[in-house]
């Protein structure tokens, strides 16, 4: 037998609203040190990769600078042979002239001097002037044959490309020991999601993350080459 229409219709307005808001999805426990975890994580990984593009670009600015410095070296060489070729000539031709006026021939002494070159001409002036010393013409501060100069100058820029290069290798070796300390990071990081106590995970997380600082202090000040 059916109950009446009226008895069913109570009944339904009498039942309990079901509840269709959905219950707030809880996190679970530690989820706040597996994000910091991902972050230590993360950023490690962009430095860690920085430092290795800036040492590879130290690397390579010292590969140059040491190919100019061994270019400068072999510059350097060829001007001392320019400027020891010269110097041999002069003492050829200053070897007859010391003759012709040991042997009295006025005559040859003056052929010979026209024929000094310009730079020796210089010094012969010079040395004439301060009444012939005995250390002859190529003592004198003014006899300056070609390339000596430029010998001088190509040594000197051989010897600071050098110092560069020496200066660049050690900014790459120093990034690259900065990797380690960046690896540092990662392995306290790493190691702190495999502990089984949350004390523990804590603590080997602010490690990392001590690290993590001390080296990113440290990278701010290294030079940049881009």
């Amino acid at each position: 037998m059916q109950p009446p229409a009226e008895e069913t219709d109570t009944s339904a307005a009498e039942a309990p609203e079901t509840n269709t808001e959905e219950a707030p999805d809880e996190r679970p426990p530690g989820h706040v040190r597996e994000t910091v975890v991902l972050i230590v994580l993360s950023i490690t990984a962009v430095l860690t990769a920085w430092c290795g593009f800036q040492s590879s670009q130290w690397s390579g600015e010292m590969s140059i600078a040491f190919t100019e410095a061994s270019n400068a070296r072999i510059e350097a060489a060829r001007q001392a042979g320019v400027a020891n070729s010269a110097r041999q000539a002069d003492l050829t031709i200053w070897g007859v002239y010391l003759q012709a006026r040991a042997q009295g021939n006025t005559g040859l002494a003056r052929y010979v001097e026209q024929r000094f070159t310009d730079h020796f001409r210089v010094a012969y002036r010079a040395w004439i002037a301060q009444g012939e010393p005995t250390d002859g013409p190529f003592k004198m501060k003014e006899y300056v044959p070609p390339g000596t100069t430029e010998s001088a100058a190509a040594d000197q820029r051989a010897d600071s490309r050098f110092a560069d290069a020496l200066v660049f290798n050690q900014r790459g070796d120093n990034y690259t020991i900065l990797t380690v300390l960046f690896a540092l990071v990662l392995f306290f990081a790493a190691a702190s999601t495999r502990l089984g106590n949350t004390r523990a995970q804590w603590i080997m997380l602010g490690v990392a993350i001590i690290f993590l600082i001390t080296a990113t202090v440290i990278l701010a000040t290294f030079p940049i080459d881009i």
